[in-house]
């Protein structure tokens, strides 16, 4: 599985296309706002020949939903994400015209994800882990073959997601960290939702958040 990521929006999120060798690609957090971001998404779709079959929402705070509308639309595709989110979507307007920020309303989330499922594109297969603290009901996206886990907001280098936010929970969240994600091992190559990539080793030896 091969991984490309973008960082979009005034809160440097962070985009992620997933694909393998058969060219079918899953969006993941399309934060995309302006024109530009849109048109560097798809050119990079465009110049490496793939074919988007899905979009997918760790979770659904402003600056990870920002793009849903344009790839929905682009690609004619489903939102995919927990079902839990759900309510964190419909408060997405009224919290894009707190930050002031263009949003055209993402679509609702159409196809349900949760830990009983597994994420299908072309040759591959992600297990979904249940990771919430950060929000309600965040999804991570773990591919074994690989060691590659997409985490959205929930771990970053040398910090966690906050949980400030309604839903957020920090005790929560150093559950799902330690509970989902050490088990699948410390070499485990971590893909964030902000900020730059790290390891499951690197983050449980160091982070100051979950140093016991």
């Amino acid at each position: 599985m091969q991984v490309k990521y973008f960082t979009f929006n005034d809160f440097q999120e962070n985009t992620y296309v997933l694909y393998d060798d058969t060219k079918e690609c899953v969006i993941i957090d399309p934060g995309c706002n302006t024109e530009a971001e849109r048109q560097e998404l798809v050119d990079y779709i465009e110049s490496a020949g793939l074919k988007p079959v899905k979009l997918v929402n760790t979770h659904c705070h402003i600056d990870h939903v920002l793009g849903n509308d344009f790839v929905a639309r682009k690609y004619h595709l489903s939102l995919e994400a927990h079902e839990g989110e759900s309510v964190v979507l419909s408060n997405m307007q009224s919290v894009a015209n707190m930050y002031g920020i263009p949003y055209t309303p993402s679509p609702p989330i159409e196809v349900h994800l949760d830990e009983s499922k597994v994420l299908k594109f072309g040759n591959t297969e992600l297990q979904i882990l249940f990771t919430p603290g950060h929000s309600p009901a965040s999804i991570s996206f773990f591919h074994a073959s690989s060691e590659q886990l997409i985490a959205g907001d929930v771990l970053f280098r040398g910090s966690i997601g906050r949980t400030d936010l309604p839903g957020g929970d920090f005790d929560t969240l150093i559950a799902s960290i330690k509970d989902k994600f050490y088990s699948l091992g410390d070499d485990v190559h971590v893909y964030c939702g902000h900020g730059p990539t790290t390891t499951i080793g690197m983050e449980r030896r160091t982070n100051p958040f979950l140093i016991e």
